[in-house]
């Protein structure tokens, strides 16, 4: 895709939008932290008040505690590592392209509000566009398209005449792919039984909504592969696409790698097969070297360094497992920054997602 003119970049600044974390790793903290997350009508689609019940009667009482705990585990002397890490992808992309680059959380702080507001201040009156940049390289309507959504709403409250831009997914972008394979091909070189790619899940009525078609996703085992503007949003089809495009980069046979999907939530179906659950299958059917990497994050956080790094590596070596290997998040790997200095100065119009955002 081609980049702007030199002249057109001093009319630009940019904004990453990532998911965002609690202030602490405290009860006290998280509690707002998960209201805010889970009553969004993106993240638990149900009716406000049925929403608002599951939330603060079902949720609410006991998973702050256990949400603290978890993140007590991984927290930072910094503070949150994914809101650490994503402030340094921030610094070392403004050095990079020297413009104005902003940070914004879907939830907590810094707001997606505020880091707008802050590159319309610093860029000053020649700004004529902002390029949003949700750090979710796979479209579902939990993660980028509400955050997306939030970027559009809050320029509207801040009411400039700025253009916003929202940059698409990058789910088999080859700059994404190529620094994937990049950061994970040295956890391959001491040799290993099976890779295993484990995506954030979503419930499978999500791809349903977001299957434009109405009647594609899900309606067979092979609608994946099957050609259909249904599968343009799908999460599952995006996640494929991923694994085969860093697979082919990595040299793996069909045979070396599987997918799974982790971090499900409540009794609903959510996308099979689930992440502990196979790590316990892998390990009892012999593979005794594993590597896991989670390519729906850019940054590390609760869900990979927690989760896996933590719950799974248990999982896998409690049922026979010998070495569990995890890939870290691309994080400030050099190949990732040169992949949004791209995304960042590429000459696009604004993503729609078949007019849902």
């Amino acid at each position: 895709m081609p980049r702007i003119s030199k002249d057109r970049k001093r009319d630009r600044a940019v904004v990453l939008l990532n998911l965002g974390s609690p202030a602490s790793p405290t009860a006290k903290d998280v509690r707002p932290y998960l209201r805010e997350f889970l009553m969004d009508k993106r993240v638990l689609d149900t009716p406000y008040l049925l929403r608002k019940f599951i939330v603060e009667a079902t949720i609410l009482p006991k998973r702050p505690i256990e949400s603290a705990e978890a993140y007590e585990q991984i927290w930072w002397d910094e503070g949150s590592p994914l809101v650490v890490l994503s402030g340094r992808v921030r610094s070392a992309l403004e050095e990079r392209i020297g413009i104005p680059v902003g940070l914004g959380m879907r939830y907590g702080e810094p707001t997606t509000e505020s880091a707008l507001r802050d590159v319309i201040a610093r860029a000053g009156e020649s700004l004529k566009e902002i390029i949003a940049i949700p750090l979710y390289p796979h479209y579902a309507m939990s993660s980028y398209e509400t955050a997306a959504v939030a970027a559009h709403d809050a320029m509207k409250k801040i009411g400039s005449q700025v253009q916003l831009k929202i940059s698409p997914p990058f789910y088999k972008d080859p700059l994404y792919v190529e620094a994937m394979v990049q950061a994970t091909r040295p956890h391959l070189e001491g040799g290993f039984d099976h890779v295993l790619f484990s995506f954030h899940g979503i419930p499978e009525r999500h791809v349903k909504k977001t299957d434009s078609t109405g009647s594609h996703c899900l309606a067979s085992g092979d609608c994946c592969d099957t050609p259909s503007a249904g599968r343009d949003n799908c999460y599952r089809a995006h996640a494929y696409a991923t694994t085969a495009a860093i697979t082919d980069g990595l040299g793996l046979g069909s045979d070396k790698f599987s997918i799974s999907f982790q971090s499900r939530l409540g009794r609903d179906p959510w996308l099979k097969p689930y992440t502990d659950f196979e790590l316990v299958r892998l390990a009892k059917e012999g593979v005794k070297k594993l590597v896991v990497l989670s390519p729906a994050f850019v940054s590390d956080c609760l869900e990979t360094l927690e989760e896996l790094g933590i719950r799974g590596r248990a999982d896998f070596l409690g049922a026979g497992g010998k070495e569990f290997s995890l890939v870290p998040c691309l994080n400030e790997h050099p190949a990732w920054i040169d992949a949004l200095e791209d995304f960042a100065l590429r000459d696009i119009e604004t993503f729609t997602a078949a007019g849902r955002i």
